[in-house]
C-alpha cells in the first residue's frame, strides 16, 4: 500500500511546543505517512505561524499542487485563522478540491477555515486531531488516533458515546460545528454558512460558564439553534466558575440553554480541547440516534482515503 501523503498547514498560532511537533511528525511517519510541509514548523511572527500571506498560502497552495496530498493537517490552533478568510482563493479551491478525496483536518481556531470553506464553496472538512496537541502528545489518546484513521479510511463513519439524561432521538441532517467562540465570531459575516436542519456540535476552552451561556444564547437569538435538529455539547475544558458565580456553573448554563433551545441538547460528545476526540466531517450527511443514554452519530458522503 502506498504511503498516505500528509501536508502540514499552519493557519493559526506558531508551533511553540517543538518537541510535540517532532513527536507528531515521527508518529505520522511510523503510521506509514509521508509528511510534507515541515518547513511551516519553523515559522513564527508575533503569536502567529508566519505572516497572513504565508498562512493563507498554506491553504491556497493546495489548489496549485500537481498531486494533492491525502490529508492537509493543521499543526495547532490558537488565533489567526479569521484574518485569512478574505485572502483565500475560493474560486481555485473550488475547482481543485471539491469532489476530491482530500481531507482537511483540525479543530479549535481551524473552525474559522471550515466555516468559510463550507459557506463559500461547500467543501467538507474534518474537525479532528492536530499535529502537536494530538499526534504529538506524550501519551496520545488511543480513541483519537484510532477514530481518525477509521473515519478517513472509510466512506462511512460512526461515533458512539454516553450522554446524560434519558433521550429518544432519531434525526438526520448535515453535521457541522466546532469551537463555539469562533462560530459566534463569524455570525453575520459571509463566512458563516446557512445550514438548516443540521446537527450542530460545539466545544470551547478557558471560557467561564456565563460566557458559554452567552454565546449559546447568541446562536439561539440569531435563529441558528432553532434551525437545527439537535445540539451536541463536546468538551468545555477549563471552563470554571468564579467565586462571584455563587453556585452558577456549566450545568446551570446548559440547563438554561436546554429550556429555550427547542431542540434536543445532548452532552458528553468526545470532541474539543481534551485528549479524547472523534473525527467529525463538517458538512456531511449524518444520522443521530439516541436511546436512553446511548448516542450514535453515523455519517457518510465525506472525502476519504482511496
Amino acid at each position: 500500500m502506498s504511503e498516505t501523503r500528509v501536508q502540514l498547514i499552519a493557519p493559526s498560532g506558531y508551533p511553540h511546543d517543538r518537541e510535540a511537533m517532532a513527536r507528531g511528525v515521527a508518529r505520522l511517519r511510523a503510521a506509514g505517512c509521508e509528511v510534507r510541509g515541515v518547513e511551516v514548523l519553523e515559522r513564527a511572527e508575533l503569536r502567529f505561524a508566519g505572516s497572513d500571506g504565508q498562512r493563507a498560502g498554506d491553504i491556497n497552495a493546495l489548489a496549485a499542487m500537481e498531486q494533492l496530498p491525502d490529508i492537509a493537517l493543521s499543526v495547532r490552533g490558537g488565533y489567526g485563522a479569521t484574518r485569512l478568510l478574505p485572502h483565500l482563493d475560493y474560486g481555485r479551491l473550488l475547482e481543485r478540491l471539491v469532489g476530491t478525496p482530500l481531507a482537511l483536518v483540525g479543530h479549535s481556531d481551524f473552525t474559522a477555515i471550515q466555516l468559510a470553506l463550507f459557506a463559500k464553496i461547500g467543501l467538507v472538512t474534518f474537525g479532528g486531531p492536530m499535529l502537536g496537541p494530538d499526534f504529538g502528545a506524550v501519551d496520545p489518546s488511543a480513541l483519537t488516533l484510532a477514530h481518525v484513521w477509521e473515519t478517513l479510511r472509510s466512506p462511512e463513519g460512526q461515533a458512539t458515546w454516553s450522554t446524560s439524561g434519558e433521550h429518544a432521538v432519531d434525526v438526520e441532517g448535515l453535521v457541522w460545528g466546532g469551537n463555539l467562540a469562533i462560530l459566534c465570531s463569524l455570525l453575520g459575516t459571509p463566512y458563516f454558512p446557512r445550514i438548516d436542519g443540521g446537527i450542530l456540535f460545539v466545544e470551547d476552552v478557558g471560557e467561564p460558564p456565563f460566557r458559554i451561556e452567552r454565546m449559546l444564547y447568541q446562536l439561539h437569538l440569531s435563529g441558528v439553534l432553532g434551525r437545527q435538529r439537535a445540539l451536541l455539547l463536546g468538551d468545555f475544558s477549563q471552563c470554571r466558575p468564579s467565586a462571584y458565580d455563587n453556585g452558577y456553573d456549566l450545568a446551570q448554563a446548559f440547563a438554561q440553554v436546554r429550556s429555550v433551545a427547542g431542540i434536543p441538547v445532548l452532552d458528553g460528545l468526545p470532541f474539543g480541547h481534551a485528549a479524547d476526540k472523534f473525527t467529525l466531517p463538517f458538512g456531511a450527511p449524518a444520522r443521530l440516534q439516541v436511546a436512553g443514554t446511548a448516542a450514535t452519530l453515523t455519517f457518510s458522503g465525506y472525502p476519504h482515503l482511496v
